[in-house]
């Protein structure tokens, strides 16, 4: 894992002085060393931060050259087949230069060209190659998202880097905010690339790579990213390979997981897992310890409020497997001291609360290794999440009446005040459901399934009620002409959850947090090979009986017993909506001050008021809203420090 520069200067000279600078910002993503290489005309550079997994010997350091010496490669991240495509190229008598996944990349380049290798290489990725045969610079991100890669112009200057530090350590830096970028945010709580949060910088598209010349650099334009792996077609082919047979789908996802828990558990450096107790993470756990030849080293977070809390699952599962496992406790005081450090974590705006625990559990597990797999992915490729049962109950039963009836129901629901709803409910001991009658009352007036749920997966559907200004950014839960035409219902919804609010809020979060601690984070679950196995099967097998991941229960029954798995699911959350009122209140206070909103010159004071009163009295649920409010307005006073 590392934190990778690329920069090219319309005109010679600087190259070198301006590298040096950017380089530094990226630390915290390769804290064991720096380098970089400039070229003869020192317009053109490339930068390195190294945090060694694999060969950390001063053979694996980048920028690194191929044998032929026509590539140059800034890599972060990992190709978990090197080993298997390593053989493959020794056969076809292509020497590698290093025992690094990072050596077997370029000799696959000179053997096959970047875009072939590319496909032919399994793992989590950003990186930038320099071409010399072809005088090109090629940048590509792996096929999920799983790491990061901006891009764009500072000055005339073309640049790409893992994150916006990198671009704000350039000397001629002026980031202005995008309005497009800004309503996207208010609507999704995170900036859905391949927008970036400042004008003239681009995300590049998961599973894309684009090739820039020097004409391009001259001309500051940007060639459109070219697909090399697209998650639309590897779903539309699954559906004319269905696997229908529960058993063989069952052995097939097992053998496929321990196979991928085999390449990602090898590093030269101490590794070990995150563990909820849920079933994404204790299969693969469960897996690693069944590999392992001793205890595996395993880490969870503990909360003080139960509703939260998944540690004593977690433990439990421990205890079975057998590792070495570590609980740690998230107060409110110290998620309140990790809380002023997210806007520089961060970088740009981003909301997902959950945050939180992920940069704490980053943390305790930094402590004793370099490396953690996790179990994320599961719920979007397996269809885990709750929401994927609840939509389609809700369909069945509430889809036949006419929509003018819905639509009308679902302006009454909304309507009813949420605070005495959940206080009459509890008092006759239902518990607190106001916040699903208010979610039920937003779908309840879509027309189509899949509306429900693009409507249940947004902050706000209008972010001009919050904004002053509202760009016209529009990302692709919204675009109907990006949506593949060979999926429908649920399937298009488990696409849609992959290719939006997987890489862009829930891999942000997980890369963002365990790079601030310099660690690496890794996900079975998501290797592309196991994404292609997931499409095959039908919809039954992930979603039958009322719950969804069904085969993948089933696999990890051969694990770990059912009864130690089979309850409802949490989610990795904390209690944000208390926090907001009790001992993040002042904080809260702080950033939603009128003043202050309004000297900003991004929100409406006035709604933002009315949203945080709503909130504070009862009346509304806007926990969620509200913290994208406070992380934007946290971010920016970082930004203007």
């Amino acid at each position: 894992m590392c934190g990778i520069i690329a920069l090219w200067r319309a005109r010679s000279g600087g190259a070198a002085t301006i590298i040096d600078r950017m380089t530094p910002a990226l630390r915290h993503r390769g804290p064991d060393s720096s380098s970089s290489w400039v070229d003869a005309s020192d317009s053109l550079a490339l930068g390195h931060r190294r945090l060694a997994i694999i060969d950390p010997t001063p053979d694996g350091i980048q920028p690194m050259i191929s044998a032929s010496g026509r590539y140059r490669i800034i890599f972060n991240g990992e190709f978990y087949n090197f080993r298997a495509v390593r053989r493959e190229l020794e056969q076809l008598g292509h020497g590698v230069n290093s025992a690094s996944d990072t050596a077997v990349a370029l000799a696959c380049f000179d053997a096959w060209g970047v875009e072939r290798a590319l496909q032919r290489l399994s793992g989590m990725f950003a990186l930038a190659v320099w071409d010399a045969q072809m005088n090109r610079l090629v940048i590509a991100r792996d096929r999920i998202g799983e790491k990061p890669l901006y891009y764009g112009w500072v000055h005339g200057d073309f640049v790409a880097a893992s994150e916006l530090k990198a671009f704000r350590a350039h000397p001629a830096w002026t980031g202005v905010v995008d309005p497009d970028a800004l309503s996207l945010y208010v609507r999704n709580n995170y900036v859905p690339a391949p927008y970036a949060i400042y004008q003239g910088i681009q995300k590049l598209l998961p599973g894309t790579y684009t090739s820039i010349s020097r004409r391009d650099v001259l001309a500051g334009q940007v060639p459109a990213p070219t697909p090399f792996w697209s998650l639309a077609t590897v779903a539309i082919a699954g559906s004319s390979e269905i696997i229908a047979d529960d058993q063989q789908a069952e052995s097939l996802v097992d053998q496929k997981l321990r196979h991928i828990v085999g390449e990602q558990m090898i590093a030269d450096v101490p590794v070990g897992c995150l563990l909820s107790g849920g079933v994404d993470s204790s299969i693969v756990a469960a897996i690693m310890q069944q590999i392992s030849d001793r205890p595996i080293q395993t880490f969870t977070i503990q909360f003080d409020e139960r509703a939260y809390d998944e540690s004593p699952f977690a433990q439990a599962v421990a205890s079975h497997l057998g590792t070495d496992h570590t609980t740690f406790l998230l107060t409110a005081e110290e998620g309140m001291r990790i809380i002023p450090e997210l806007p520089t974590i961060y970088d740009e705006p981003f909301a997902d609360s959950s945050q939180v625990p992920t940069v704490a559990v980053s943390r305790l597990a930094r402590q004793a290794v370099t490396v953690c797999l996790t179990g994320d992915g599961g719920d979007e490729v397996f269809a885990g999440y709750n929401r994927h049962v609840e939509l389609q109950k809700i369909w069945r039963r509430l889809g036949w009446i006419p929509f003018a009836g819905r639509r009308l129901v679902s302006r009454g629901l909304q309507a009813l005040p949420i605070g005495p709803i959940d206080e009459a409910l509890r008092r006759r001991k239902y518990g607190v459901l106001g916040d699903q009658v208010q979610k039920l009352g937003y779908i309840l007036g879509e027309r189509t399934l899949e509306d429900m749920y693009v409507r249940l997966a947004v902050h706000m559907s209008d972010p001009g009620a919050l904004l002053m200004q509202a760009g016209h950014g529009i990302d692709i839960l919204h675009d109907r002409r990006r949506w593949p035409i060979g999926l429908q219902g649920m399937q298009r919804i488990l696409w849609l959850e992959s290719v939006t609010s997987l890489p862009d809020d829930m891999l942000v979060k997980v890369d963002r947090a365990s790079m601030s601690a310099s660690l690496e984070m890794r996900s079975p679950l998501l290797d592309h090979r196991l994404i292609e196995l997931a499409w095959r099967l039908p919809l039954q097998q992930k979603i039958r009986g009322g719950r969804g991941k069904y085969i993948l229960r089933r696999v990890l029954n051969r694990y770990v017993p059912s009864s130690l798995i089979d309850r409802p699911k949490m989610g990795f959350a904390v209690p944000i909506d208390a926090w907001l009122r009790g001992p993040l209140r002042d904080w809260a206070e702080d950033l939603l001050d009128d003043q202050t909103v309004r000297a900003a010159g991004f929100y409406n004071p006035i709604a933002v008021r009315s949203m945080w009163n709503e909130h504070l009295t009862g009346r509304r649920k806007w926990q969620q809203q509200i913290w994208g409010i406070l992380m934007f307005h946290a971010w920016l006073r970082a930004e203007r420090e």
